[in-house]
């Protein structure tokens, strides 16, 4: 193939949930981008995946895929574990790098994935894709426009009952993911609030697990102090009973408060006594905004969206509260 300056032929490894509901298609329908080739170890899912989306190239081995010159940027949405050694791999063979959240498994191997992408030529954007859902853009418009006046503190109550955890598979087993479901869900959380707040002075947590259904944590509760003076405190909770779980996060100010869900589409402002509310409506595949502008970003159309020093930041600030520690920039 003939290779195109300005346009992104992507290879996906690992096409499973996340790339067939959130992700995989978007290559197709943004600009300047096509989905050339997709890997997962199973042949038969991978042939299955390349046939239903219509994606031209298969593989089961992401050697393969990596030796395709067409490819000049990968997709990586295989568990956590396989993250650096995937992204290391794609960068040495002269891809831009797509990588699936958490970034990596904790800030040793974060430090050492910043070291490559500052050593090479190719660039990675972290898939934290909230950033531009148009909830949260609507968000960060609140915040930047004072609506509820000065900020003075946010906070985060995430309660799941223990029966959301039979679907989680690999994600509630340490070595794997990282740590159980705080790892899998609060990265989005933190980075949104990096994205709103920016970056942070002290953090603070603890970790434990309390209902000992499975080896991993399942209660976190962490505190932030950002440089700006806002402060932060949240609690994520996956063993709590059915009637008590909660969705929320609630920003307050000198006039009012913001409040919206993690997992819904409505937000409200309340200023002065006087209550909005907005509906949003999230595209077909959720990852597609920022799929175009990792696109952008690749084609030197625009600064990173959601760069490895954020993705450092976000496996920090995790790695502090789930092993209860108190850390200082």
């Amino acid at each position: 193939m003939e290779k195109d300056k300005d346009h992104i032929f992507w290879g996906i490894i690992g096409c499973g949930d996340v790339a067939e509901n959130k992700s995989g298609p978007a290559f197709q329908k943004s600009k300047h981008s096509s989905l050339l080739a997709v890997m997962r170890r199973n042949s038969t899912k991978a042939k299955e995946f390349a046939h239903r989306h219509e994606v031209p190239l298969w593989y089961d081995d992401a050697s393969e895929l990596l030796k395709n010159d067409d490819i000049n940027a990968v997709y990586i949405a295989t568990p956590p574990s396989s993250h650096l050694e995937l992204a290391l791999r794609a960068l040495r063979a002269g891809k831009h790098v797509y990588l699936e959240k958490p970034m990596v498994l904790g800030k040793k191997e974060a430090l050492i994935l910043t070291q490559a992408v500052s050593n090479g030529k190719n660039k990675l954007v972290v898939a934290h894709y909230r950033r531009h859902l148009p909830l949260y853009l609507k968000v960060k418009e609140l915040v930047n426009s004072r609506a509820i006046g000065d900020i003075s503190f946010v906070d985060i109550k995430f309660l799941k009952s223990h029966k959301a955890n039979k679907d989680y598979n690999w994600r509630l087993n340490a070595s794997i993911s990282g740590g159980g479901l705080f790892h899998d869900l609060a990265p989005h959380q933190i980075d949104l609030l990096l994205y709103l707040f920016g970056d942070y002075k002290e953090i603070s947590g603890f970790a434990s697990n309390q209902g000992k259904k499975h080896k991993a944590n399942d209660i976190v509760n962490g505190i932030i102090g950002f440089k700006n003076g806002i402060q932060f405190r949240g609690i994520w909770h996956f063993d709590a009973p059915d009637e008590l779980e909660e969705d929320n996060c609630i920003i307050y100010g000198s006039k009012g408060t913001i409040s919206f869900s993690f997992y819904g589409d409505v937000l409200k402002t309340k200023v002065n006594n006087n209550t909005s509310t907005y509906h949003f409506k999230n595209p077909e595949y959720v990852q597609q905004p920022l799929i175009q502008e990792a696109i952008n970003y690749f084609l030197d159309k625009r600064t990173n969206p959601c760069g490895v020093n954020d993705g450092v930041i976000v496996t920090t600030i995790m790695e502090n509260f789930t092993n209860g520690l108190n850390g200082q920039k």
